[in-house]
């Protein structure tokens, strides 16, 4: 993975699993308030709501106390956020800007590639990465999908350094002005803890499909168990080969996926894979309440990801993904602990009665397929 992504292993990091939106926001809330330099922050979705109003308000506090503040949002994850509150925020001095927006004589290009991480890093010592959207969907049901359920992650030490070049690669890009390689924004971190963390990170402009190889490779390595909980598992051929191999080699593999979905394509994509899966084997569980959207899978109590990659063709290969890597058993079994708490209020999917489904849902997962390589 460093050859293929660019960073090192780096040792001396502490790591806290955050299992829900209400603590997840909570925790970093506490956090930003604590900056004393720069809050540097990085969302696929920034919308409009609760948790978008608290965070101009925070900021705005630390503006006072001049602490820096930039912002990144991706153009089409972030649509719904108003110019109005775009301009709130340009306002009291923040430096916002949107990840490749929608320009006449681009928009086809720019539309496909989208800039879908979650970094949050402040004073280049805490940082914070994971599946979670500044959005109020996170805290409250705001549709009949639920509370959405995702996993995210308080990272503290040297490894924040790496996950704080994603970000200022992409805000060279975005605002084509400031590089931020500074010791001032990068300062050297004391090791705090002992569990070594690698941050993977990829995208259109990638030398590697980094996130598909680090899925791959993964699932090559283990020996006992796998387990995947994705809302979008929807594998290429390279990724479902490898699962075959696992399956067939007597690995225990668990795939937890929602029940509902927040896309009609990528539901009939994903249940058109659940067939071949349960023949071979793998256990496959949807999560009953809520909307699973966590991005996650650890393998052999040794080795846990977590992050922002889904296992589609789109986080292959026309998304920028950031995932950190967790070569930590504590962290791996805290991990399970979670997953199989999950899968243990799901519904476990049985092969013969699938395999009986109704022709129609057959039929809908055919043509959902067939826009696999856009999903």
């Amino acid at each position: 993975m460093h050859k293929s992504s660019g960073f090192t292993t780096l040792s001396g990091n502490e790591i806290n699993i955050l299992q829900d939106g209400q603590t997840t926001f909570d925790t970093i809330f506490t956090a930003l308030e604590k900056a004393k330099k720069f809050i540097h922050l990085q969302y696929y979705i920034l919308e409009e709501g609760e948790l978008v109003d608290k965070l101009y308000k925070v900021i705005k506090e630390k503006i006072q106390e001049n602490v820096e503040v930039r912002i990144l949002y991706d153009a089409i994850g972030s649509y719904s956020l108003k110019k109005n509150t775009i301009s709130k925020f340009k306002n009291i001095g923040v430096k916002i800007f949107p990840i490749m927006p929608l320009h006449y004589g681009s928009f086809l290009f720019t539309l496909n590639y989208r800039n879908h991480r979650k970094i949050l890093i402040i004073d280049g010592e805490i940082g914070f990465t994971g599946g979670v959207n500044i959005s109020d969907k996170y805290i409250n049901p705001k549709s009949d999908l639920g509370i959405w359920d995702d996993t995210h992650l308080y990272l503290n030490g040297p490894a924040v350094d790496h996950l704080h070049r994603v970000f200022i690669k992409d805000y060279y890009f975005a605002s084509d002005k400031e590089l931020l390689l500074t010791d001032y924004y990068l300062p050297k971190i004391k090791k705090v803890d002992d569990v070594p963390v690698q941050i993977v990170s990829s995208g259109p402009d990638s030398d590697h499909p980094s996130i598909m190889q680090q899925y791959i490779t993964m699932i090559n390595l283990a020996e006992e168990y796998i387990h995947i909980s994705n809302p979008y598992f929807i594998p290429n051929s390279a990724m479902l080969e490898s699962l075959r191999i696992a399956a067939l080699s007597g690995v225990k593999i668990k795939l937890l996926i929602p029940r509902k979905s927040d896309s009609w394509l990528a539901k009939y994509s994903v249940l058109s894979f659940l067939e071949e899966l349960l023949f071979l084997g793998i256990e496959v569980y949807q999560q009953k309440e809520d909307f699973l959207h966590s991005k996650l899978i650890i393998i052999d109590d040794k080795i846990a990801s977590v992050g922002s990659g889904n296992f589609d063709h789109r986080s292959f290969e026309h998304n920028f993904e950031t995932n950190v890597l967790i070569y930590d058993e504590n962290v791996s079994k805290e991990l399970t602990k979670h997953f199989l708490e999950d899968c243990d209020t799901s519904t476990q999917l049985d092969y013969e009665s699938f395999k009986n489904r109704p022709l129609k849902m057959k039929l809908l997962e055919g043509i959902a397929r067939f826009f696999n390589p856009l999903l």
